[in-house]
């Protein structure tokens, strides 16, 4: 088996495992949450997306990535986390902009996993990626996309109903 398909397969079992836990235990629970506290929790995900910045050195160890690909792929993660950690905030003190946060982060982190998919394919990255590199986009990736799926369906189905969190009213 190459490299490539290896992962191909990696990120399609990722895919699949991810839905069914979504499907069996994380919808039901989004369904019986408050608004705030179930797009918090799916935020935490994307709150460390900066992990990204770990090709700057993979790049050094073998990754083969252009400088231009690279800046796109860390920065625009780099972007979404600070976004998820300021809609984390919004939420957290029932703040107006919560919302308008919230859409802004879901359309910043579809467009950058979307961008950095296709910088991926085009660069062919996932025949030398290795080590942290091929965790983050064999199971990393897929978990984002996931979560980023059940985050904008929670949304739009309850962006007029958000609340403070429990824990922040207390």
């Amino acid at each position: 088996m190459t490299p490539t398909s290896a992962a191909l397969l990696a990120m399609t079992l990722s895919f699949a495992v991810m839905a069914a836990a979504a499907a069996w235990y994380v919808v039901p629970w989004l369904k019986v949450t408050d608004s705030a506290t179930g797009l918090t929790a799916l935020l935490w995900f994307h709150a460390f997306r900066y992990v990204a910045l770990q090709i700057f050195s993979a790049q050094q160890f073998g990754l083969a990535v252009s400088d231009a690909g690279r800046n796109q792929i860390a920065y625009g993660d780099v972007i979404a986390a600070l976004l998820a950690v300021s809609a984390i905030f919004a939420l957290r003190y029932a703040s107006r902009l919560a919302v308008p946060i919230l859409w802004l982060f879901a359309a910043e982190a579809a467009l950058d996993l979307l961008n950095s998919t296709i910088v991926g394919m085009r660069e062919q990255l996932l025949a030398s990626a290795s080590g942290v590199t091929w965790l983050i986009l064999t199971f990393y990736v897929p978990l984002l996309w996931v979560s980023l799926a059940l985050l904008v369906w929670q949304l739009w189905l309850r962006q007029w109903k958000l609340t403070a969190p429990q824990a922040a009213k207390d």
